[in-house]
């Protein structure tokens, strides 16, 4: 019989590892957001001043709403096979895009995409204070510097250029860089040091590392499946591994902090938790994973959203 592999922490301290220990993160959503109810495989939800209800496969249970209450919902996504593509029906009028305030600091503006999003993923909030927290600490540099990877519309971004930072900020889609330099207008941030990159984030990572950069704070936020700008592929469960590699050689030290975020249904917690112990096996510091849910506005329920690892080195007090 061949003896246990030891983990990469053992290998590299001698000692046992510490065990994950996974947690729920829950917000109850901000001022503009509102989970207002779930169920059935769908959830309603308030975005400024605009009532959507969209597909959820996680919420399996009854919806606790009258179903007048569903009724009045501006729009309805409906969802094809793979559940993310699909249509939107209107029962009311909705404005082309909308704004949306977060955290008194910075506006983002709302639309009905094709692909069932909004343009802002309101669980991800904790992950936002938390990442402000960071910031807040001294890191030895005149303006801490985040790296925020398939960064989306860019509501981390911008929340990090507010709190002070130099952001850099990577999507391999036109659109969504645009989406986000928009934002950047609408928060009156067009001042704030954001470097807008739209490239394929694994090159830039790879590129980053051979230049011997560094960032304070990282935050990674992976789809499934995607393509860059010149039709690169990206898969998580083939890339991830190389491109958390990558971000570690990119952390500053022991005052600097990453935030991992995944979408993927067959993923698990437990499986990014242990992959980011790898990752960062000989930077010591502290992690926490687990998922992410919002909670239904006056309910005791909440729906689970994502999976997540965040890792923060030992001189940093969040």
């Amino acid at each position: 019989m061949s003896k246990p592999r030891p983990s990469p922490e053992t290998a590299a301290s001698g000692s046992p590892p510490t065990a994950a220990r996974l947690s729920v993160i829950e917000s109850d959503g901000f001022a503009d957001y509102r989970l207002i109810d779930s169920g059935n495989g769908r959830k309603l939800e308030r975005f400024g001043k605009i009532i959507v209800d969209r597909p959820e496969p996680q919420a399996l249970w009854q919806p606790r709403a009258d179903e007048k209450i569903w009724a009045d919902a501006h729009a309805v996504f409906s969802a094809n096979d793979d559940e993310e593509s699909g249509r939107w029906r209107t029962n009311k009028p909705v404005p082309e895009s909308w704004p949306v305030r977060l955290e008194n600091a910075v506006t983002l503006t709302c639309r009905l995409s094709a692909f069932r999003h909004l343009g802002i993923f309101p669980e991800q909030l904790p992950h936002w204070r938390w990442m402000i927290e960071a910031l807040k600490q001294p890191s030895g540099v005149d303006r801490p510097r985040v790296l925020n990877l398939f960064a989306y519309t860019g509501a981390a971004t911008l929340l990090a250029a507010h709190a002070g930072a130099e952001v850099t900020h990577v999507d391999a889609s036109k659109k969504a860089v645009t989406w986000a330099r928009e934002n950047q207008t609408a928060s009156g941030l067009k001042d704030a040091p954001v470097r807008w990159m739209l490239e394929d984030a694994r090159k830039f990572v790879q590129r980053e590392v051979r230049r011997g950069k560094q960032y304070d704070v990282i935050l990674v936020d992976p789809p499934k499946f995607g393509r860059g700008p010149n039709n690169e592929t990206w898969d998580l469960f083939i890339d991830l591994p190389d491109m958390l590699r990558n971000c570690a050689a990119l952390l500053s030290g022991p005052r600097s902090a990453l935030v991992l975020t995944a979408y993927a249904i067959r993923a698990s917690a437990l499986m990014l938790d242990q992959l980011c112990r790898e990752a960062l096996a000989e930077k010591g510091g502290r992690f926490e994973s687990g998922e992410l849910a919002i909670r239904e506005e006056d309910s005791a329920r909440a729906v689970p959203t994502s999976l997540f690892t965040r890792w923060c080195g030992d001189d940093l007090k969040i």
